[in-house]
């Protein structure tokens, strides 16, 4: 994970999503207790059966899932197929650029029609 600067991995098994393993995991489910990170199997770290969303979901929906649940990570699929993972910083990502848009076009608005334009 460190090495490819990802903090989530998806665990699949035969084309099936069965887990996901973050840092978070890592950190207490390994590193705490003292485990060995090289000889610990993943289905020990996993979470199994994660929660999931598809590519159609709205944004706002996967905000509140990972505000409400403690998320940060968000597997997407698509017809039960992995086709990849939002982070709680993809959603923050978006918020900024959506509020930047927003406030461009509301500068816009002002700057063309003035006060009691």
């Amino acid at each position: 994970m460190r090495d490819n600067r990802v903090r989530s991995v998806l665990v699949i098994d035969d084309d099936v999503l069965v887990g996901i393993v973050t840092q978070g995991d890592c950190a207490i489910k390994v590193l705490l207790p003292g485990l060995d990170a090289k000889t610990t199997p993943v289905s020990q770290v996993m979470t199994s059966n994660p929660v999931t969303v598809k590519p159609d979901d709205r944004l706002e929906g996967c905000m509140a899932m990972m505000a409400a649940r403690g998320f940060r990570h968000l597997p997407v699929l698509d017809a039960g197929k992995v086709v990849g993972v939002i982070s709680i910083g993809d959603v923050v990502k978006n918020i900024i650029r959506d509020l930047e848009h927003n406030v461009d076009d509301l500068m816009g608005y002002i700057m063309k029609d003035g006060p009691g334009g």
